[in-house]
C-alpha cells in the first residue's frame, strides 16, 4: 500500500499544485489572471476580506507540520534566526533587502528545495548508484505493486495506475533528450519538475488539459474550468467562483470561442511574463515596507517576521528551526 501511495503522489503532485493554486488565487489580487506552477500551497485563503492572512504563507511554504513546529518558537527566537538570514539576503551590505536581492534569494531557496527533492528521489530509485536511470528500473520501483494486485479488467484502480504509468512513460520520453531510454540526474530533475525546463512545458500543458477536460475533446470549457475547483451548484456558489467565471472570459479564453485551447492553457499555467520569485518578492515588500521606500530594512523585516516565516525567503521556514550556513 505504501508503494501505491508513493506512485499516486509522484504522478499527481504537479497537478495538485496547479489545482490548489487556483483556489488560493481566487480572491482578486495583482496576479489573479495567472495560474503558476509551484509547490503545493495552503488551503487557507491568502486574503480574507482583503486582509492578508499570514497562515496562508505559513502552511504554503512550511507545510502544516513545519508550521506547527514554528508555532512553538518564541517571537524572540524566530527574529534572532531570521536576522541571520536577512544579512545573507543583503548581498551589497547597504542595510536593505531590495526587490532584486529578495528575488535572487527566493530563487535560490526554490532551487535548493528542488535539488534536495531530486537528490532524495535519485538515491531511492537508483540503488545501484549508476550514472543513469533506465525506464524499466524506474517502472519496477514505482509500479511493481501492480503485478501483485488481484483485479478484473474493469477494476477502476488498476485502470488509474495504468494511465499514470503511461503518462509517466510519456513524460520520461520527453525528459530523455538523447533518446537512449535512460535519464541522467539532470534529465531526471526535468522529469520530476518539468515546469522548470523549457522543453518540458508542453507536456505540463498536456497533462493539465487531460485532468480537467472531462469530455475528452482536447480543450477546457467554462464548465470544466469551474468544475475543477468548485463542485457546488451555481445558485449557491461563493463570490470567488463568480470572479473566476469572469476571469475565464476576460483572461483565459483569448479568442472568445468558449473554450481554452492548448495555447490558452499554456498562457494560463506557464505565462511567459510571470516570474514567481519576483512576484513573491513584491508581495513581501508590499507587506513589510513600512516607510514605502520600495526596499526593506532589517527592522522592517523583523517587525513583520510573521510574514517571512511563511515565505520562500526562509527556505520554506526550515531555516528558522535550524542554524544552517548558506
Amino acid at each position: 500500500m505504501g508503494i501505491c501511495i508513493m506512485a499516486t503522489s509522484r504522478c499527481t503532485t504537479l497537478l495538485l499544485c496547479l489545482f490548489i493554486i487556483v483556489l488560493c488565487k481566487a480572491v482578486p489580487n495583482p496576479d489573479s489572471s495567472k495560474r503558476v506552477l509551484d509547490k503545493p500551497l495552503s488551503d487557507e485563503q491568502h486574503y480574507e476580506n482583503e486582509a492578508h492572512n499570514p497562515e496562508y504563507d505559513h502552511e504554503a511554504f512550511l507545510g502544516k507540520e513545519e508550521a506547527k513546529e514554528f508555532e512553538q518558537l518564541s517571537p524572540e527566537e524566530s527574529k534572532e534566526r531570521l536576522a541571520i538570514i536577512v544579512d545573507k539576503i543583503d548581498k551589497d551590505k547597504d542595510g536593505f533587502a531590495s526587490k532584486e536581492e529578495l528575488k535572487d534569494w527566493i530563487s535560490y531557496t526554490q532551487m535548493k528545495y528542488i535539488q534536495e527533492d531530486v537528490n532524495r528521489q535519485w538515491e531511492s530509485h537508483n540503488e545501484e548508484k549508476k550514472e543513469t536511470l533506465d525506464w524499466e528500473a524506474y517502472k519496477k520501483f514505482t509500479y511493481n505493486f501492480m503485478e501483485e494486485m488481484q483485479y478484473d479488467n474493469d477494476d477502476s484502480d488498476i485502470k488509474m495506475y495504468k494511465e499514470m504509468m503511461q503518462r509517466d512513460k510519456r513524460r520520461w520520453s520527453t525528459a530523455d533528450k538523447n533518446g537512449d531510454g535512460s535519464l541522467s540526474k539532470e534529465e531526471f530533475q526535468n522529469f520530476l519538475h518539468p515546469e522548470h525546463a523549457d522543453h518540458m512545458k508542453d507536456i505540463v500543458v498536456t497533462e493539465t488539459i487531460e485532468d480537467i477536460d472531462k469530455d475528452g475533446d482536447g480543450k477546457i470549457s467554462l464548465e470544466e474550468y469551474i468544475g475543477d475547483m468548485y463542485s457546488g451548484n451555481e445558485e449557491d456558489e461563493p463570490e470567488w467562483v463568480k470572479t473566476e467565471r469572469e476571469s475565464f472570459a476576460a483572461y483565459r479564453d483569448k479568442n472568445n470561442d468558449g473554450f481554452m485551447d492548448k495555447e490558452e492553457v499554456k498562457e494560463w499555467i506557464i505565462p511567459e511574463d510571470f516570474n514567481h520569485s519576483e512576484s513573491e518578492a513584491l508581495h513581501l515588500i508590499h507587506e513589510a515596507d513600512e516607510n514605502k521606500d520600495y526596499k526593506l530594512s532589517k527592522d522592517e523585516i523583523l517587525n513583520n517576521y510573521d510574514v517571512f516565516v511563511g515565505s520562500q525567503a526562509t527556505d520554506f521556514g526550515s531555516a528558522l528551526t535550524r542554524h544552517d550556513e548558506f
